[in-house]
């Protein structure tokens, strides 16, 4: 790792320690301050690492979703969720190319029903098709990502356990002590892990092409490397 990303990876990590330590202070200022810092740091570390650009747009969408939720308008809260939505949608073209389990695919099938399902009744009407579509396309990109290894696939699971939090409590469930913090822990941890797994992803074979005499020698990778996912 360079110089520069082991700043901005400091500086990201710090940023983290912050907005939690403002959160359990109970310090909204701190939080509003802090909050803001944490995409555009993680975003300039992976583009320091040399992260494809659906990567830096995830977590672009990602701190647009940040910065809406600050705001306790029900306009925000729904532009939020679109922006984080984006996000997802980059997520999962970048995961396109990944293997995955199909038992893990009905165990993530299943927690969307259940979870929609218990969640439904107590929403308020006017938001319940949209968090029933968010969380779908929520849960594909957690269920994508775990074709991508250990880390993208805990990022994934940590980013949907995230947002459930988020949706118990706008559906007034009963929430743990100090619930911000829990879902920016599990929000920062996730987006890192994300990040993460992207940078470290597989890289294709080289092909081989034959000569004009026969014999096969090797094409010089071009381009960004391509997913070659392993498989569950």
């Amino acid at each position: 790792m360079s110089r520069a990303g082991r700043v901005l990876l400091g500086a990201f990590l710090v940023a983290v320690a912050a907005d939690l330590g403002a959160l359990l202070a109970g310090s909204q200022t701190g939080h509003l301050v802090a909050k803001p810092l944490l995409m555009p740091l993680l975003a300039a570390y992976a583009a320091v690492r040399g992260a494809p650009r659906l990567l830096i747009a995830a977590l672009v969408f990602g701190w647009g979703g940040d910065v809406f939720l600050l705001s306790g308008a029900p306009w925000a809260f729904l532009a939020g969720m679109g922006s984080f939505a984006a996000g997802h949608v980059c997520y999962l073209l970048l995961f396109r190319r990944t293997r995955t389990s199909k038992s893990l695919a009905v165990a993530y099938a299943a927690a969307l029903v259940v979870t929609v399902a218990l969640l439904w009744p107590a929403l308020p009407a006017g938001l319940r098709l949209p968090v029933a579509g968010y969380a779908a396309l929520l849960t594909a990109m957690a269920y994508r990502s775990s074709g991508l290894g250990l880390a993208a696939g805990a990022g994934g699971a940590l980013f949907l356990l995230s947002d459930t939090l988020i949706a118990t409590g706008v559906a007034d469930w009963p929430q743990p002590p100090v619930p911000d913090f829990w879902i920016m822990l599990t929000y920062t941890a996730a987006q890192y892990l994300l990040a993460t797994g992207v940078l470290r992803r597989p890289v294709a074979e080289p092909r081989q092409a034959p000569s004009h005499t026969g014999a096969s020698v090797p094409h010089r990778p071009g381009g960004r490397a391509q997913f070659a996912g392993p498989s569950s």
